[in-house]
């Protein structure tokens, strides 16, 4: 499932949301593309479990990250926001509201992240 908003309005704030049935869950993905970034959040169900915020730095090749919500431990949100900064040289906002239970599924996860932004570079 596709939908998207407000994409026709310059500068506006415009809403991507996708769904992917990934090892029998359904997984949820919101995007809000930002003028120089954007926010995605990643769930099963509506809730915002934590934010991390990453960026491009002239300092260093790898993307400054820091988790601005949740729980420290949980390093999902940060290293995913951390890649997609590198990938896009956008700053990027990133709530990952899944188990980490199983990699497996946060790397299907990610595969389809990428898949969507190589079909879509424009919605993010």
């Amino acid at each position: 499932m596709n939908e998207t908003q407000n994409e026709a309005v310059p500068g506006a704030i415009s809403v991507h949301n996708f769904s992917e049935k990934i090892l029998e869950q359904t997984v949820h993905f919101h995007v809000m593309k930002l003028n120089g970034g954007f926010f995605l959040w990643v769930g099963s169900s509506p809730v915002l479990s934590n934010l991390a915020v990453s960026m491009s730095s002239k300092y260093d090749s790898m993307p400054l990250s820091t988790l601005v919500l949740g729980d420290p431990s949980d390093t999902a949100p940060n290293s995913l926001a951390q890649r997609l900064a590198k990938k896009t040289k956008k700053q990027v906002f990133v709530s990952y509201s899944l188990p980490v239970t199983d990699a497996s599924l946060s790397l299907l996860v990610e595969n389809r992240i990428k898949t969507e932004l190589e079909r879509h570079p424009e919605l993010f």
